[in-house]
């Protein structure tokens, strides 16, 4: 067993051997391990499609305070947040836990993102019943009730309206699963809402909640061997340390951004399709390594659902900052530590409790991190929305209940040295779609196309990725179908002269009743239809925008990032490919 270091000077000067063999076994739980373990207890049960073919779920280490250690390579938008979920948590349970408890919650209030992400906490008590670390589970739950099949209402107007809401509860207590407990809050407590209804995929959340439960038992045996091996009081000191080594990576890039921008404040701006505008201005202390982001002039809290908590804002501020650090650390809580927040109560970017919230983390997350690397003049804006598509019914005379949820792909930003991507998953979300043949087999739909839509990528020195072609018809009748989308109005913009990338578009083809015609319909950005078999609706995604005017000389800031996004599977995202796509 190795010794315990015992001063400053092995953070400074780690010894190779032993910071190479701590290392790796680290990365390899965080990265792989928890990863593959998750997917095949997914296997083993009947989970949804959701997170088993989409890959819609994040799991995460944290330290006995709650701060983000080290993840799978994940959604970054639950990455960061669920830092916030576990500290809640941490305080409404301080002192009453015991070995085998398990916690659960959804609510934004409580860390939450938006209700359809659940999180599953598991502690780990020392034998006084402290917290030593925790592990975390986050998964998008298909459906999990409100007023619209597949839980993405485009309509809602308050957190009632989006399903079950739960601040905390005790999921497991000494080992054993609470299934009447949980079934109560997700079925009988949304229906009580005018208009809603409680989950319509009932067996599913409860397979996906304890493939959950178990992937947090599955970390907490992985970690213990680290222990076994090191001590505790080794692994807690490297927690920190992989913290405090991300916190000098952030205080070197700011210092870096407030050279090339000669100690000017950064500020940039953009708009939700509403109007709506998120604002930004970062303000750099140079010598201290430190900043001030300041949001105070972003719109007022919406009577809508693109409200973003506070929680999701953090973790859009936290992958743009990591994203821009090529050195190879983890996502975690140290890169937060330089940054001071401002921000306005009672606004779009920081809501009250009951605020509807569905939309702000799929859509005004986008938003959010457009403008910051629009400020720092690092990218142009990606599509800007998550093409967030649901359908479903809830059917209890025949019997018949169900709900789909996707999100569909668009094109990248360009960059000072790359060309945007196109059909990607940009930004805070990094799901898959489902597959062309499991969703028209598992659901009454035929894909007639889902294509590059070519030319939708803005033009300029690099171009921006171009978005893609949905096209699917329902072969059921009476469906309820649901569009929550944005950059249906304002295009994704091109940056320092580059072209703005098209507009997206959502379009109902309604087939006549006594005619094989089909008349037209434009959606808008954000709509729920009742559609028949035969109808169609075909999604256009919008393309990624331009960087720089091919007519003029650029400045190039590319902060030392990666030279090119990453397009080759290997490594840890490979494997995850390779193990979904054996499923």
């Amino acid at each position: 067993m190795c010794s315990s270091p015992s001063s400053k000077a092995v953070l400074q000067n780690s010894p190779p051997t032993w910071w190479i063999q701590f290392s790796s076994s680290y990365l390899a739980i965080d990265s792989c391990q928890l990863q593959s373990r998750w997917v095949e207890l997914c296997n083993k049960s009947p989970v949804s499609t959701n997170i088993k073919e989409r890959l819609d779920f994040s799991c995460a280490i944290f330290d006995k305070n709650g701060d983000l250690v080290a993840n799978a390579p994940h959604v970054p938008i639950h990455l960061g947040a669920m830092s916030f979920a576990v500290k809640a948590q941490l305080e409404m349970w301080k002192g009453k836990l015991d070995h085998g408890d398990v916690l659960v919650t959804n609510h934004p209030s409580a860390g939450g993102s938006h209700l359809p992400d659940i999180t599953v906490i598991t502690p780990v008590l020392d034998e006084d019943k402290n917290p030593i670390f925790w592990t975390a589970s986050r998964g998008h739950h298909a459906d999990i009730g409100s007023i619209s099949a597949g839980s993405m209402p485009p309509n809602s107007k308050t957190i009632f309206d989006e399903g079950a809401a739960i601040m905390t509860f005790k999921l497991c207590s000494n080992g054993k699963f609470d299934e009447a407990g949980i079934t109560k809050l997700l079925v009988d407590e949304p229906a009580k809402h005018p208009g809603g209804s409680g989950s319509r995929a009932l067996s599913d959340n409860l397979s996906d909640l304890k493939a959950q439960v178990s992937a947090n038992y599955k970390g907490i045996t992985l970690l213990k061997d680290l222990i076994d091996t090191f001590s505790y009081s080794v692994i807690d000191l490297y927690m920190g340390a992989i913290q405090s080594t991300a916190e000098v990576a952030v205080k070197n890039l700011l210092r870096y951004a407030n050279e090339k921008f000669e100690g000017k404040n950064l500020e940039a701006i953009d708009y939700l399709d509403d109007g709506t505008p998120i604002a930004l201005k970062i303000v750099i202390n140079a010598s201290e390594g430190t900043a001030e982001f300041d949001f105070t002039n972003s719109g007022n809290e919406m009577y809508g659902n693109l409200n973003a908590p506070k929680a999701i804002l953090y973790s859009a501020v936290l992958y743009v900052l990591r994203s821009l650090i090529s050195s190879d650390i983890p996502l975690n809580n140290g890169c937060l530590r330089p940054i001071k927040f401002k921000t306005r109560e009672g606004s779009v970017v920081s809501p009250s409790s009951e605020a509807a919230v569905v939309g702000g983390n799929v859509e005004t997350t986008q938003r959010i991190v457009d403008v910051m690397l629009k400020a720092f003049e690092a990218a142009a804006a990606s599509q800007g929305t998550c093409n967030n598509f649901t359908f479903g019914v809830s059917n209890k005379e025949k019997g018949i209940s169900f709900g789909y949820y996707e999100t569909i792909c668009g094109g990248s930003g360009a960059g000072p040295t790359w060309d945007g991507q196109s059909a990607v998953q940009c930004h805070t979300t990094n799901t898959r779609i489902t597959d062309t043949e499991l969703f028209e087999k598992r659901y009454p739909v035929i894909v007639h196309r889902f294509q590059i839509r070519h030319g939708s990528g803005g033009s300029g020195v690099r171009h921006g990725g171009n978005g893609v072609i949905r096209d699917i018809e329902f072969t059921f009748d009476d469906l309820e179908v649901s569009c929550l989308t944005e950059r249906r109005a304002l295009a994704p913009f091109g940056i320092l002269g580059g072209k703005d990338g098209l507009r997206g578009t959502n379009t109902w083809y309604r087939k006549e009743a006594t005619s094989d015609t089909y008349r037209e319909i434009s959606l808008g950005g954000k709509c729920t239809v009742r559609v028949q078999k035969g109808d169609h609706v075909i999604i256009m995604t919008p393309g990624g925008g331009g960087y720089g005017d091919p007519n003029s000389k650029l400045k190039n800031v590319d902060y030392k990032i990666t030279s090119a996004p990453p397009a080759i599977y290997t490594g840890s995202v490979g494997m995850r490919a390779a193990t979904q796509e054996s499923n």
